[in-house]
């Protein structure tokens, strides 16, 4: 396979359930902006694949039909909040393979307000049986499902690793400081350790309110395409994938609460992505991960090799995890701070990783910056890892 490149991003502005324009209408924003930041026309697009994972079978056609009915194949994906990343996934592989010169990934989501639910209640839900495993290897407080499962997955990292808890609060306090230079972010207001750490618990005994991301509406675009496409149309496609790989959960995932939340899915998708690109962690400068709570950052730290096994609390206590430190993790706020419209997720992450490759972040722009690294979380479940470089 050939790399693949990205050649044009485009995203909304997330908002909160109720503020939102119809799906349609974000995606279709999103798409055209995508396309004309690669310098194409739509119609030289070859194929495209639509993410979402609240609305009917064929949403993408719908949202896609405003931009243009030019007959080429459209694959809707749903796999939870890592959809995103999977439609990337699909069109990257598309063009790396030579099937296509051009693909179009899309995602979008209108969600609602609290909690994720679920609208099928009259069969088995895919969590059932891990849900089961999780209260066979810990003992839960209840809670809505994944605020139940990452909130578990904290108190297991605590359990093993002896780390002060505050670590959940700062990662929040690191986010919200990155989002203050963020026009598409939600949250653009600072918050201190004492306001994270005193508000009203959600998950006893460690997680608050503000180490939650919000549901948020939006959505996110990315035209990828081969070199070959990008010298023939003359367009600068200056950013390549140069690793990517989409993990499953595995024969060990549901024997403790940090795997049943993708900590091994994570660290396998990471190992093949470096082996792949063969640039080490060490080599990142930037990273967007799925923080969405702040639990899943600290371990997700772990599992991409940006620190050793237990060494999360000291990584974030030494600013390891921001400007001047080590490497710059979720300088776009993350979904903390974004929120997390589940389909387009995975796309804002990628385009906002562009944009720092191209040196065109603004105020957040990530000095330097040669090598990105992605990560985009679903449960039940898949963890999409890509890694990309400037050109």
């Amino acid at each position: 396979m050939n790399n693949a490149r990205v050649a044009g991003v485009g995203m909304t502005k997330f908002c909160k359930p109720g503020q939102q324009q119809p799906y349609r209408v974000m995606a279709s924003s999103a798409i055209k902006d995508a396309v004309k930041d690669a310098g194409i026309e739509f119609k030289q697009v070859q194929q495209a694949y639509a993410s979402y994972v609240y609305g009917d079978s064929c949403c993408g056609q719908h949202a896609l039909y405003d931009v243009g009915m030019t007959g080429i194949p459209l694959i809707n994906v749903n796999n939870n909040c890592s959809s995103g990343s999977t439609a990337l996934f699909l069109a990257r592989q598309a063009v790396a393979s030579g099937a296509v010169d051009c693909a179009l990934a899309f995602g979008f989501e209108e969600m609602q307000p609290g909690a994720l639910g679920s609208h099928w209640d009259d069969r088995e839900s895919p969590f059932d049986n891990v849900l089961k495993k999780l209260d066979e290897v810990a003992d839960c407080h209840q809670g809505p499902l994944a605020l139940k499962m990452f909130g578990q997955a904290g108190t297991a990292y605590i359990d093993k690793y002896g780390a002060n808890p505050d670590i959940f609060g700062k990662v929040s306090v690191k986010t919200r400081s990155h989002a203050v230079n963020n026009p598409y972010s939600l949250f653009a207001n600072e918050m201190t350790l004492d306001e994270v750490m005193s508000a009203p618990t959600i998950y006893p005994p460690y997680l608050t309110r503000f180490m939650a991301c919000p549901p948020t509406c939006g959505a996110a675009a990315v035209v990828v395409c081969s070199a070959e496409f990008a010298k023939k149309h003359n367009i600068k496609a200056n950013v390549e994938i140069i690793g990517q790989s989409m993990i499953t959960d595995i024969a060990d995932t549901w024997t403790d609460p940090m795997r049943i939340i993708g900590s091994d899915m994570t660290k396998e998708a990471a190992r093949q992505v470096y082996e792949q690109a063969g640039v080490g962690p060490e080599e990142v400068d930037v990273v967007e991960l799925h923080d969405c709570f702040t639990p899943n950052e600290v371990i997700t730290y772990e599992g991409l090799d940006l620190c050793g096994e237990g060494q999360a609390e000291k990584f974030i206590n030494d600013k390891q995890n921001t400007y001047g430190g080590q490497v710059v993790v979720n300088p776009s706020g993350g979904l903390m701070s974004k929120g997390h419209p589940l389909g387009a997720t995975g796309l804002a992450q990628c385009t906002e990783l562009v944009w720092h490759l191209r040196g065109t972040a603004g105020k957040r722009q990530v000095e330097g910056a040669n090598i990105a690294l992605q990560h985009n979380l679903g449960l039940g479940g898949a963890a999409v890892v890509t890694m990309y470089r400037a050109l």
